[in-house]
């Protein structure tokens, strides 16, 4: 029987943040097809499939969503990472290395939350495809693009937040997904975000991890700072500290797991 677990990532209470589920291996099976079947049983935005290398504190990691397998996802690693320090499999550690199709991903302990060190993925100015601004029904103040999605920058916190995007238009955007940002009008965020995946099946997902390494560097640009903290305003909302550092972009959040079980097929 396997392990797996259920975390709420980007939080520090249950039911809130985002939710990733998270099982760990023996080795990866020859063929995808179990592990594809595995995240559409979990039915969450993303599952991810840890197995230990020879060397400790360094696994490779995999992140599938209902429908396909992607190159890069923060919460399901925070997550991944949160399991194994609690649960004692990586005791005594403070630093964790994941090999992923993104390259080697870290995870460092810190007094009381997880922070990842992720690639930087600045986006560069783009045109508004007209779909795009019909799925959102909102008018862009700036369009960016990086090789997973759009970034759409709109002049209200207000906008983000009652956007009513129409989410059968975005499922024929050629892009992972359009991140929606804002500055926050809270002084104790900086900017705001919703993250809308419908090209992978995921309409809105809660707190996503990857969006901010695009958009802590689209943000550092305007707002000319490399240290901020970010709310994504999704219904169950969380909170994200970032650090940009060169070509990487320190993530920092909690996490919570909500649900142990064991696999038994």
């Amino acid at each position: 029987m396997i392990p797996i677990y259920t975390v709420d990532a980007f939080t520090s209470q249950a039911y809130s943040g985002n939710p990733a589920a998270v099982c760990i291996l023996q080795s990866f099976p020859e063929e995808d097809t179990w592990l594809q079947s595995i995240a559409a049983e979990m039915n969450l935005s993303e599952t991810a499939f840890l197995c230990a290398t020879e060397k400790r504190g360094s696994y490779k990691l995999r992140w599938f969503t209902k429908q396909a397998e992607v190159e890069l996802c923060g919460h399901a690693t925070l997550a991944s990472a949160h399991v194994l320090w609690e649960t004692g499999a990586a005791y005594g550690l403070d630093k964790l290395h994941f090999h992923t199709l993104s390259g080697v991903l870290t995870a460092r302990r810190l007094q009381d939350s997880i922070e990842l060190n992720f690639p930087a993925e600045p986006p560069e100015p783009s045109s508004a495809p007209e779909l795009l601004k019909q799925a959102l029904g909102v008018e862009p103040v700036a369009v960016s693009r990086n090789r997973f999605d759009y970034i759409v920058e709109v002049a209200s916190e207000q906008q983000v937040r009652e956007l009513k995007p129409d989410f059968q238009l975005l499922k024929e955007l050629p892009a992972r997904g359009v991140l929606v940002t804002s500055r926050s009008d809270d002084p104790a965020y900086d900017i705001t975000a919703r993250c809308f995946f419908s090209p992978i099946g995921i309409d809105e997902d809660p707190v996503t991890g990857s969006a901010y390494c695009a958009l802590a560097p689209y943000w550092r640009t305007k707002l000319g700072k490399s240290g901020m903290t970010a709310i994504q305003l999704s219904a169950r909302t969380g909170v994200v500290k970032l650090q940009t550092v060169e070509d990487r972009v320190r993530i920092e959040g909690k996490a919570v797991i909500v649900i142990k079980g064991l696999l038994m097929h």
